[in-house]
């Protein structure tokens, strides 16, 4: 993973330093900012490739951003570039009087040949991911892409909702991030059929809404694990799917709905007892879901080999497999 941060750099030197390396010569962009507030610059940077794509995250004080002209023939790619807007909304104008805003969660998604220029709409700097995609004929199932616009998808549809699950689980870890090879070019399809693009009856959409609708549903599981009464039927309505249709996603992991919810909630009631130590084991438990002390004691020795009590001595592992049918405490 390749890192940097302004703050090894003199203040006057940071704003031009961004501009000249992270900017023209990375990214390909033109970065301007009022010279007064240029010493007050802020950045920070970080990027992993992601099988052939490259993951970047960055955060910094807020300025005006554009592709021109001169920067796509100056640094062409023939690549399609997803981006999250996690803070820092702005409107992005494509050319021929088309703006849009962009707010805080959204996402855009287009061709990297294509020019924008982007204006932010505060003063308080922004934090978004950025996936640049090398296009080849077999990722884009041979659609015509070299005209598609930077443009948000729409907030609201089923496709972007999917799209978003798969990339927010990308970036949970960026470390891990290279794991994600597989849903890069799924992401990719579903935002070219979102796009009008592809036709939703092929093979490959279908594998790309299937792993969409798998990443939808684990962040249901991540963000209603504390209620001891989350179904799978209110997880299928949430996703507009029946119930059938949620437990085939679970099918191929190897673990049901069932088993993956009780592993999602082990996974972050160990994280917590490290973490939050001033918490009572019995609060840790409830808080993840667990309606019974006596189940969690007992899931959670099957699971790690240890008591609640002993896991509070010891960091929880980098990354915990929930994707097994061998874990051990999932045979409930």
């Amino acid at each position: 993973m390749l890192t940097f941060s302004t703050e090894a750099l003199r203040p006057q030197d940071r704003f031009e330093h961004w501009c000249d390396v992270r900017g023209k010569s990375l990214f390909g962009v033109t970065i301007e900012l009022e010279r007064d507030r240029r010493p007050d610059f802020r950045g920070r940077f970080s990027a992993t490739p992601v099988g052939d794509a490259m993951l970047a995250e960055m955060s910094a004080s807020s300025y005006r951003v554009s592709r021109t002209s001169s920067d796509i023939a100056r640094v062409p790619s023939n690549s399609l570039h997803l981006a999250w807007q996690v803070r820092g909304p702005g409107h992005m104008n494509i050319g021929r009087d088309r703006v849009q805003w962009v707010g805080n969660g959204d996402l855009v998604f287009g061709h990297s040949n294509l020019p924008f220029a982007s204006t932010p709409d505060r003063t308080d700097g922004f934090h978004f991911f950025s996936l640049k995609i090398p296009v080849t004929s077999d990722l884009v199932l041979g659609a015509r892409i070299e005209d598609v616009p930077p443009v948000m998808l729409a907030r609201d549809a089923h496709l972007t909702r999917l799209v978003g699950a798969m990339f927010r689980s990308m970036t949970r870890d960026p470390a891990q991030a290279g794991q994600f090879a597989g849903e890069v070019t799924h992401m990719v399809r579903l935002a070219l059929l979102a796009r009008g693009r592809l036709r939703p009856r092929l093979d490959e959409i279908r594998a790309a809404l299937h792993a969409g609708y798998l990443h939808a549903a684990h962040e249901i599981l991540l963000r209603d694990l504390h209620r001891a009464s989350l179904t799978p039927a209110a997880v299928a309505t949430e996703l507009g799917i029946s119930l059938r249709q949620l437990h085939a996603l679970f099918e191929p992991t190897g673990l049901s709905f069932a088993r993956t919810l009780t592993a999602t909630r082990l996974q972050e009631a160990r994280r917590l007892l490290y973490a939050k130590q001033e918490r009572g084991i019995d609060e840790i438990a409830f808080a993840c879901g667990f309606d019974s002390i006596a189940t969690f004691y007992r899931v959670f020795r099957a699971a790690y080999g240890m008591t609640p009590g002993d896991a509070r001595r010891v960091p929880p592992p980098d990354r915990d497999d929930v994707s097994s049918n061998r874990h051990p405490a999932l045979a409930l």
